[in-house]
Formats: C-alpha cells, sequence, structure tokens
C-alpha cells in the first residue's frame, strides 16, 4: 500500500522524503523509497547533506554528528536487493513497468576510513561487508533463476529462448578489506551479476601480496580514486609485483604504501633493482598527486624515489638537500617530515626546502621533530614565506608559551592559514624546570589550569586580531588531511 501511495508522490519530493526518513530512520519508509526512486542515481552523502548548516561540496565525509546509522544504510542495501530479486524473477513487461529507475547507488563518502565509532554506525570495514554479501546473494538468486528459466523456456527443439537482459543496479563505494573479509569481498568482485560493486577508494590491511594482487585485478580500473596499502608486509619485491597492477588505473590520484617494510638501509642484492623498479612503476602513474611512504627507511634513498608523506622515514641532509633542489619541490603541496630530529644538522636543509616549496606549499607536517624555541626562529622566516599554506602540524615538539605567542604573531600574516595543531608547552607541565627535548611529555604531568589560561590567551590574540576563524588546538582529531582530489 506505501509503494502504490508513493506512485502518486512527485518525483522532486522524494529526496525530501528520503532525508526525512533517514534522520528519523524510518527503515521500512526508506526501503519503500528506494523501491520506487524515480531517478538514475541515488547519492546517500549528497541527500543527506550537512543538517543545521549549508552544505560544503569540498567534504568528502560527513562528521560524526551526521553519521548515517547502520540500520538505515542496511534498509537501503536491502532494499536494492530485494528489486532486483523481484526483477529476476519477473522482469517488468510492457504496461506494468516498474517506477523505479535506479540505475546508481552512490555510497561513497559515508565512513571515517575503517573507524567504527560504535554499534549504531556503519564502518567502513562493515560496509563493505555489507555491499559484498548482497553481490553475492543476487548473483547466486540469478543463477537460480537463470536455471529455473531454462527449464520452463525449453521448446520441443530442446533449445532455449534467449532471457530478457535483467536490470543492472552499479553500486559505487569505498572498500576496506582485511584478511578477514577477504574471501567474501573477493567472491563480490568476480561474482557476474545485476548488482556490480565499483570501488572509488581501496583500503586494504595485512593481505598477503597474491591476495592483494588478486584484489586489484578482480577490480573495475575506472573510477579508482584512491589505493592505500598498509601493514601488508610487502616489503620492495611484494611492491613491485603489485604496483605494475596500477598501470590501467588511470583515474588514481593518491597512492598510500605506509608500514610496507621498505628498508632501504639494509641492502641486499635486489634493494638497488628493487628501487628501480619502484619508481618506474610509479612513473607510469602521471596523474598521481599523493605517494605516501610513511616509515619506509629510505636513508640516502630520495634521489631514487621521490615521496610527498616521509613522516618517519630516517632522513639525511643530503636526501632533504636534494629533495629542495629537485624541480619537483616548487610544486609540492603537501609535506609530511614527522618523526624527523630537526635539533642539529637537518635544520638548515629544512629550512632551504621550505624556502624552494613556498610558493605551492599547502600542508606542512613537523609533529615529533624536537623542534625548540631556538629552531622555531630559525625556521619562521622561511615558514612565513608559505603565503597559501592552510594547515601546519607542529604537535609534539618542545616549545615554550612564549615561543607559541611568536609564532601565532608571526603567522596571523598568513591569510589561508586556518589550523595549527600546537604542541603542550613545556612550562606548562610538572615539574620544573622542564623537560629536555630528547624526553617524552607525559599527559599527567600537565599542568591543566595553566594550559587553559595559555589556550585561552591565544584565542584572545586570534580574535583580536580579526583572525577568530584560524583554529589553534592541541588536538590530533582536528588534524585532518587535505583533499587531494580537489587540488
Amino acid at each position: 500500500a506505501a509503494r502504490r501511495a508513493l506512485d502518486l508522490v512527485p518525483a522532486e519530493l522524494f529526496p525530501v522524503l528520503f532525508r526525512a526518513a533517514f534522520w528519523d530512520e524510518r527503515t521500512l519508509a526508506l526501503q519503500d523509497l528506494v523501491a520506487t526512486w524515480p531517478f538514475p542515481v541515488l547519492s546517500v552523502r549528497r541527500l543527506l547533506g550537512h543538517r543545521g548548516h549549508r552544505r560544503d561540496p569540498r567534504r568528502e565525509i560527513l562528521s560524526l554528528g551526521e553519521k548515517p546509522s547502520k540500520l538505515c544504510l542496511q534498509a537501503v542495501i536491502l532494499a536494492v536487493v530485494a528489486h532486483l530479486r523481484r526483477e529476476l524473477e519477473e522482469p517488468s513487461r510492457d504496461g506494468g513497468e516498474s517506477r523505479c529507475r535506479l540505475r546508481v547507488l552512490d555510497m561513497t563518502g559515508l565512513h571515517d576510513d575503517d573507524t567504527d565509532r560504535g554499534p549504531e554506525w556503519m564502518s567502513l570495514w562493515s560496509g563493505t561487508v555489507a555491499l559484498a554479501k548482497a553481490c553475492v546473494e543476487v548473483s547466486k538468486h540469478q543463477n537460480e533463476c537463470l536455471k529455473r528459466a531454462s527449464k520452463r523456456r525449453k521448446g520441443p527443439s530442446g533449445v532455449s529462448a534467449a532471457p530478457r537482459p535483467p536490470l543492472s543496479v552499479e553500486i559505487r563505494a569505498d572498500l576496506f578489506v582485511n584478511a578477514t573479509s577477504f574471501p567474501v569481498l573477493r567472491d563480490a568482485l568476480r561474482a557476474p551479476g545485476p548488482l556490480r560493486l565499483k570501488c572509488r577508494d581501496f583500503h586494504a590491511e595485512e593481505l598477503s601480496v597474491a591476495g592483494t594482487v588478486g584484489l586489484l585485478e578482480s577490480l573495475e580500473p575506472l573510477g579508482v580514486r584512491r589505493v592505500d596499502l598498509r601493514f601488508n608486509n610487502l616489503g620492495l619485491p611484494g611492491l613491485c609485483a603489485v604496483l605494475p597492477r596500477l598501470a590501467g588505473f588511470d583515474d588514481l590520484l593518491s597512492l598510500r604504501l605506509p608500514y610496507s617494510n621498505v628498508n632501504a638501509r639494509r641492502l641486499t642484492a635486489g634493494t638497488e633493482a628493487g628501487l628501480r623498479c619502484l619508481a618506474a612503476q610509479l612513473g607510469r602513474l602521471p596523474r598521481l598527486k599523493e605517494l605516501n611512504l610513511g616509515s619506509s627507511r629510505l636513508s640516502g634513498k630520495l634521489r631514487q624515489l621521490l615521496g610527498l608523506e616521509l613522516a618517519f622515514c630516517h632522513l639525511l641532509p643530503g636526501d632533504l638537500a636534494f629533495l629542495s633542489q629537485s624541480p619537483h619541490a616548487p610544486a609540492l603541496k603537501k609535506l609530511d617530515l614527522s618523526g624527523h630530529d630537526f635539533s642539529e644538522n637537518l635544520l638548515g636543509p629544512l629550512r632551504r626546502l621550505l624556502e624552494e616549496t613556498s610558493a605551492s606549499l599547502l600542508h606542512l607536517d613537523l609533529m615529533e621533530c624536537r623542534l625548540t624555541d631556538a629552531s622555531l626562529e630559525s625556521l619562521l622566516p622561511a615558514l612565513c614565506r608559505c603565503h597559501q599554506l592552510r594547515c601546519l602540524g607542529l604537535f609534539g615538539n618542545h616549545f615554550s608559551t612564549p615561543g607559541l605567542k611568536v609564532l601565532l604573531r608571526k603567522t596571523l600574516l598568513l591569510p589561508d592559514l586556518r589550523l595549527v595543531v600546537y604542541p603542550y608547552p613545556v612550562d606548562c607541565f610538572h615539574p620544573e624546570p622542564p623537560p629536555q627535548p630528547s624526553a617524552g611529555f607525559r599527559q599527567d604531568a600537565l599542568d591543566e589550569e595553566r594550559f587553559a589560561a595559555v589556550d585561552a590567551e591565544l584565542r584572545r590574540v586570534l580574535a583580536s586580531s580579526g583572525r577568530a576563524d584560524a583554529v589553534w588546538t592541541t588536538s590530533l582529531s582536528r588534524h585532518g588531511a587535505l583533499d587531494y582530489f580537489a587540488l
């Protein structure tokens, strides 16, 4: 009855009804709406928008307060499965055609990576499993229907009449897979059927080389914009086996390979050949905007491999000197050198690198780099030349309250700087005197009252300078990545 009533509802009201049903968690209403969806595309993220304020089209992921519930997302998936099952069992005929025009279900941008914020939310991992199971179920149902139809349609000649091509729906999604979910995703990507899974951002953890290669070969290359392979213990040989599978991914903009067990400092017979192979394969990805080789040991090898995210890579002064002299330096938009010791001989090369990248740099991370007030003073002239800088990460360094105030006053002139993640000042810890730069800070040693006063003073300076739009925080959760896909 509800679906018959929806046949009388104007098509332009469907997005409004969908939003209301979603946020009110009316799962049955959602299923009815999807079953009679009058448009070819249903993009969940775009339909939900942002409650209470204008939607920013540059945002790729909904915030925590806007997360769709697991029940609602499951209702949408189940509705598509049920619709395709009905079509397989009794395809719509002329004169009795279904109102549903759905051909693309877009479920991208709904999750924060693989983080599950609670049982009421659907994580990226659980969403991937739900979609994969749906594809497998519809494929099996199609096979059963084809077998039954073949038996019914055989005439006296024993030849089957050609069945009508079934309706198909493409699901666009961000996928996250590990060893547990690998079998069902592999089956879903290989299963022929009217429900087809198309990936936008692909994340894989703790898979074998063979498993990673197999999934990449099963993905439809068109539309894949990010591949994130972490904790897979691939090593140089594994990366050289995996990367050739990306040569046909013409839309690939982001390649993340952190914690891949690449150690160029531990020379073996195949190290140099492996680095040459890796560099050659990266050179076959001409549209790449982000390359993350975090936690790889590339000491002295940056001439062979140019990376944009080089946190905890044990770089030497010669590596930074090479990077500053590279023709790529004036085009760098994000630079992550967290975890390096800039207290001594790396500081000069870093300063020259910042000068070379100043015209283009948007995002700079120097977290846990043993920077002090003195080293900050040395860096500030080069840093203040980065007029397009939007985000600055300095957490885990060793600045005093006066040092932070100098940093704030100097960077007020950077018009686009909107986010600074700064460290707790050394003078806000017990006991006095403050710890040496080589020592770590313990949160329980923080003088909360003293730090609150420092934080309030920084906010007052921002407000009185007309820069209340800038966020200065010690919270790493505010340290969001740039949207590389809009650069």
